[in-house]
């Protein structure tokens, strides 16, 4: 019995130093509390890095699926996309963000985890020779998953790229 009060009391006061509900240890896959960013601070992070990105809209309205917005992306979601860019050494352009009309779900684009990439040869080879294929999704879109967790799938005229964290930004 005096163990398990020892126990609780050493849990209780690791649950005190780490902060209610915030995770510390765990998967790739497992969900953490995010920093969501706004619109103009992920254009200028991805200006900056020499990201460039597009809609066939020529928009940014989160509510229109016409247009591609960033508003509320994870901020790890944009480090990644710096890191993936840095690492490629090529062109890359964003066609898709955060804007309705995408599938819904925990690690969507609504929720800021996902980015869309147009697709190019130097993308396409960069991907499928450096990180590792891991077998079709349910919708038959190939996947490979980076060293650092985050998983591009092949949707045919588009990279669709989700990102658990910055890849080692």
């Amino acid at each position: 019995m005096q163990f398990r009060r020892k126990f609780r009391s050493a849990l209780t006061a690791l649950a005190l130093v780490v902060a209610p509900g915030v995770a510390v240890v765990g998967t790739a896959t497992d969900a953490f509390a995010v920093t969501k960013i706004s619109h103009a601070t992920a254009t200028s992070m991805f200006r900056g890095a020499g990201i460039t990105w597009s809609s066939s809209g020529g928009c940014s309205d989160r509510n229109n699926p016409s247009c591609t917005s960033f508003e509320q992306l994870n901020l790890a979601t944009a480090q990644g996309a710096q890191t993936f860019k840095q690492a490629i050494g090529c062109a890359l352009n964003i066609t898709g963000g955060t804007e309705t009309g995408h599938a819904s779900g925990t690690y969507s684009h609504g929720n800021g985890y996902k980015l869309d990439y147009g697709k190019s040869t130097c993308v396409t080879t960069y991907i499928k020779n450096t990180f590792t294929y891991i077998g079709l999704r349910g919708d038959g879109a190939p996947q490979y998953r980076s060293g650092s967790g985050n998983i591009y799938a092949d949707e045919g005229n588009h990279w669709d790229v989700l990102y658990y964290n910055c890849g080692g930004c």
